[in-house]
């Protein structure tokens, strides 16, 4: 017990180190916008929001014909997706009652578990759609017949629901994936009510096609407690007979040994034509192979930084349907690190996985080793095809030795490495966890750009953008809260012809435009360094890029350069001079904040010289100085000094680009020439004794200030001293408040005891000479 508990400390000790300079370099980039959700509310964006009673599970997007079905509690919703603050089509759904006094009995939930929630929906052809519900644990299936007769939507369920075992969960939680091609429905899920015999399946949706097959149940080397992320079916070659669906999910890892529970991320295949076995494997799968999905920040010394669970998994098509490219989403079960990554993935690599070596174990009590031996023919997990081998036909038509060995031997040994060997996105250290991601290419000047929409458990929808070396900069552009509640995203659809974003959450629907191009700023400059490929800068204003368009527009995401795209100008000149004045011992706040938190602001002064300026020069403030405090939203000069007065500008530098972003003319008037002013106001001269102490001038008449015709400027601005925005969060400024209070507090009790001095003379006015001794 020692030497383990010896071996975490050194295994935690040596990974935060590790972790702290990934986390520098991947997961502390801010995001360059940040909208609330009241923002959202009052903006673009769209809401549609049955209630949180309503129990959102599974969204479904048809953009050929634009409508949108959301499943829920004992609901299914239709919608127009242009036009989703528009009543919604609904039809009740609810489970036999029956199955809800059951439900009931067992101990489930009444409100939270012993209802139908609707967690599947796909597609069958143009007017029908496949759905299947929980049922209060006894889930059941049917069709949804849409339809337009003339302006009429034609929105129904087939009366005679089917069985769900083997298709849908009996819980609302529980994690499962399925996916309808060719008329037969292939899923991962459970068939029990306990959710301990799970397993992968293919049923029958129309006809009988093909029998009822599934993994083999109870045998911890198939499937052991695996967590369902997605499915998808991808052509192997031109041959429909190599059609396999892939599975994508998360277990408790055999190859760890009894005592250690690790949960590993996988990808598992089977063929479209498999049917089973013939004398052994009889409806069980006889091409069933997984692999591990690894997905590892690279450290020193060949130690790793994993994040081991898939949590969601997206397939972008290419030009090449046999080449998609696999976006995973992860995080992690560690305790020494809380964060999220996103991994990328080839085709090439996936299968080069599973042609390679075999995982083999002699016994429970051997450790897993790479299979040495001899590999019977044809290679397991090949589909039968007549392209590969005329003799085999069929899965039944396999050799026993080949069927065998499939029944031993499901696991690959090597593992699944993303490309360039990393992620291409983390994020550490933010109060969230990544849950869903759609993934959007656009083409800019003939370049690929690869958009990820990424949502939270907290209600959050992040846009990063990567370039197609995937390892370049990864810029992440927006961070939007879209649920007024921290609550999860469940769903995301993206409709790249319209585009927009679909997030779907427990209680609402939103719907987003995929760009907000107006908030990058005015200029050319911000729309330029934003590098969003969705906008682009028209001469006028940052709006959205359409591809195909004619009209001239300015953008380069590759390199965010304005000095190429933008005209010149002098920006200096364009950012308006504002007059300060303050007096000497007091304090000026001068604001200035950058519309991008990530993005730090500095500061320059040319300082005056009595009524003259000096030559230009200039001061940076890098750090405190015990007077210029730097504070988020601008900069704070303590103890204002005559030598103070200057041109105060604030800009911000983004790569080699540097923006102005104010400027302020302080002037620092001496308390003395304040004293010459009040004197002037109480007696009606100018105080010329004083004043010459101060100019020194011998004549009477002062000068007047630097930039002014007048030696008084308005007075509301001679008592400006600062502001009280944000004049907390350091000990100086604290001090200086309070030195303030004091004083007022001072002020304040003399004027109590004067007027109560005042009073008690009143007093003894009236005792010593009453009203009958005055007449």
């Amino acid at each position: 017990m020692a030497a383990m508990f010896i071996s975490s400390q050194i295994l935690i000790v040596l990974l935060v180190p590790l972790w702290s300079s990934v986390s520098q370099t991947w997961g502390t980039t801010g995001p360059r916008l940040q909208i609330s959700h009241s923002e959202l509310k009052n903006g673009s964006a769209v809401f549609w929001e049955p209630g949180v009673q309503a129990g959102l599970q599974v969204l479904l997007l048809d953009e050929d014909h634009g409508w949108l079905l959301v499943g829920g509690k004992d609901h299914v919703y239709l919608l127009d997706s242009d036009r989703l603050d528009q009543p919604a089509h609904s039809i009740y759904w609810p489970p036999p009652r029956e199955h809800v006094e059951l439900c009931i009995l067992a101990g489930k939930s009444p409100e939270n578990e012993c209802a139908n929630f609707v967690r599947l929906l796909q597609t069958v052809n143009k007017t029908h759609v496949f759905v299947c519900g929980t049922g209060a644990f006894n889930p059941q299936c049917g069709f949804l017949l849409l339809g337009r007769h003339t302006q009429q939507t034609t929105f129904s369920i087939f009366d005679v629901p089917e069985s769900g075992r083997g298709k849908c969960p009996f819980s609302p939680t529980e994690p499962f994936t399925a996916l309808l091609t060719d008329g037969e429905l292939y899923a991962g899920t459970s068939v029990d009510f306990m959710g301990a015999n799970a397993a992968v399946f293919r049923t029958s949706v129309q006809g009988n096609v093909h029998h009822y097959i599934r993994t083999e149940a109870f045998d911890h080397n198939w499937l052991n407690e695996p967590e369902f992320v997605g499915s998808f079916s991808v052509p192997d070659t031109l041959s429909p007979d190599d059609d396999k669906v892939y599975f994508f999910f998360r277990e408790a890892a055999v190859e760890a040994g009894q005592w250690d529970k690790r949960v590993f991320s996988r990808v598992a295949r089977v063929c479209k034509n498999d049917v089973g076995g013939k004398r052994s494997l009889i409806n069980r799968w006889t091409t069933f192979l997984k692999a591990r999905l690894v997905c590892s920040v690279p450290g020193p010394s060949g130690i790793d930084t994993h994040f081991d669970q898939l949590v969601d998994v997206f397939i972008l098509e290419t030009k090449d349907p046999q080449n998609p490219i696999v976006y995973g989403v992860f995080g992690t079960s560690s305790s020494v690190f809380i964060g999220s990554a996103v991994c990328v993935y080839s085709m090439a690599s996936i299968r080069a996985a599973f042609n390679g070596p075999f995982a083999h174990r002699e016994s429970p009590d051997h450790r897993w080793v790479e299979f040495k031996g001899r590999v019977p023919y044809p290679r397991p997990g090949a589909c039968p095809s007549a392209t590969n081998d005329a003799l085999y036909r069929s899965t039944k038509d396999f050799p026993d030795d080949v069927v065998s060995f499939m029944r031993q031997h499901q696991l690959m040994w090597e593992p699944v490495v993303p490309l360039e060997g990393r992620p291409v996105l983390t994020r550490v250290n933010v109060p969230y966890r990544l849950t869903r991601v759609v993934v959007d290419q656009v083409e800019v000047d003939g370049r690929p750009y690869y958009v990820l929409h990424l949502g939270t458990d907290h209600g959050k929808l992040l846009k990063t953008v990567m370039r197609e070396d995937y390892m370049s900069e990864v810029i992440l552009l927006e961070e939007l809260t879209v649920f007024q509640s921290p609550s999860p995203v469940l769903g995301l659809e993206l409709s790249t012809k319209k585009q927009q974003v679909y997030v779907l959450g427990e209680g609402a629907l939103v719907q987003l435009e995929v760009q907000r191009c107006e908030r990058y700023g005015p200029d050319c400059a911000s729309c330029c360094l934003a590098k969003d490929p969705y906008c682009s800068w028209d001469g006028q204003t940052c709006s959205r890029l359409f591809p195909n368009s004619k009209r001239s527009r300015r953008q380069d995401v590759k390199h965010g350069d304005p000095w190429s795209q933008c005209p010149a100008t002098e920006e200096s000149d364009s950012v308006p001079v504002q007059t300060l004045f303050a007096v000497a011992g007091n304090s000026s706040f001068l604001e200035c904040e950058s519309r991008l938190p990530q993005m730090n602001v500095s500061w320059a002064v040319k300082r005056h010289d009595g009524a003259q300026t000096t030559a230009p020069e200039i001061l940076t403030f890098h750090t405190d100085d015990g007077r210029h405090l730097h504070i988020s939203r601008g900069l704070l000069v303590l103890r204002l000094q005559p030598e103070d007065s200057g041109l105060y500008t604030c800009s911000v530098r983004e790569h080699s680009y540097t923006r102005i972003l104010a400027r302020y003319r302080l002037h620092v008037v001496p308390d003395l020439l304040l004293r010459a002013h009040r004197h002037h106001d109480q007696q009606g001269t100018l105080g010329t004794a004083e004043l010459k102490g101060f100019l020194g001038h011998t004549e009477a008449r002062p000068q007047p200030l630097p930039g002014h015709s007048s030696l008084w400027p308005p007075r509301q601005q001679l008592v400006r001293s600062y502001k009280d925005l944000l004049m907390g969060g350091t000990a100086d400024l604290d001090r200086h408040c309070e030195q303030l209070w004091l004083r007022e507090k001072r002020r304040q009790q003399k004027l109590r005891a004067l007027k109560l001095k005042q009073e008690s003379k009143k007093a003894r006015v009236r005792r010593n000479y009453p009203p009958e001794s005055r007449l």
